[in-house]
């Protein structure tokens, strides 16, 4: 029987327009412990994506229809899915297009499953770094903007009361704490009020009307 690998619950999403290359593999790959979705089109493999999203997608890279780096760029721009690509052709061209299309590895047929789990596990490693790595960055951005505003705020309040940063600060905590609101939330109001405010004292000075 075989052995396991170190993730038996990661889910593959296989997708080839081989019927008996799909049933085969699949077979294989559920005996060594993952749970697999098939897909004979790219059309349905995107549907399948989107219904649930695999932990790794292997995709042929011809298929009538959507080919499987149509699938890839669908998969990568949209649903942020890792992929490999499975051929039978290993032509320099091919491998480059995989490449591009940010592809975790390349595995030409026939497959043998016992041989391409040690690489389908490292891809599965690798996209968890990735994963990671992407969540890590959103966080750092996130808390980026989130500076920003508080400090933006601040400066209004500076500039509006005369007052030097640190009691600025102080004031505007204060005023969140009260509230029980974040510090962030009530710095995005102050900088969109200011706008307006701006915006309507702009208007006044052109002689324009402020509407209805």
């Amino acid at each position: 029987m075989p052995n396991s690998p170190r993730s038996p619950s990661k889910r593959i999403l296989l997708v080839d327009d081989d019927r008996l290359i799909v049933t085969t593999l699949a077979r294989g790959l559920r005996n060594h412990g993952y749970t697999v979705r098939e897909a004979t089109s790219g059309e349905d493999a995107i549907a399948l994506a989107q219904q649930d999203a695999p932990d790794i997608a292997l995709l042929d890279v011809r298929m009538a229809g959507l080919s499987g780096l149509d699938v890839a760029r669908v998969f990568r721009d949209q649903l942020n899915i890792p992929f490999l690509f499975l051929s039978a052709y290993g032509d320099a061209e091919i491998v480059r297009e995989a490449a591009e299309c940010g592809a975790l590895g390349y595995l030409v047929k026939p497959l043998d499953v016992a041989q391409i789990v040690p690489t389908l596990e490292s891809a599965l490693a690798r996209a968890r770094d990735l994963r990671a790595l992407r969540e890590t960055e959103s966080q750092l951005n996130a808390a980026l903007a989130t500076g920003r505003e508080t400090s933006t705020a601040v400066g209004i309040l500076m500039a509006r009361d005369h007052i030097d940063r640190e009691s600025a600060f102080n004031q505007l905590r204060d005023h969140a704490r009260s509230q029980r609101r974040k510090i962030h939330e009530l710095s995005a109001e102050l900088i969109t009020a200011m706008e307006t405010m701006n915006a309507i004292s702009s208007e006044e000075k052109k002689g324009l009307p402020r509407g209805r």
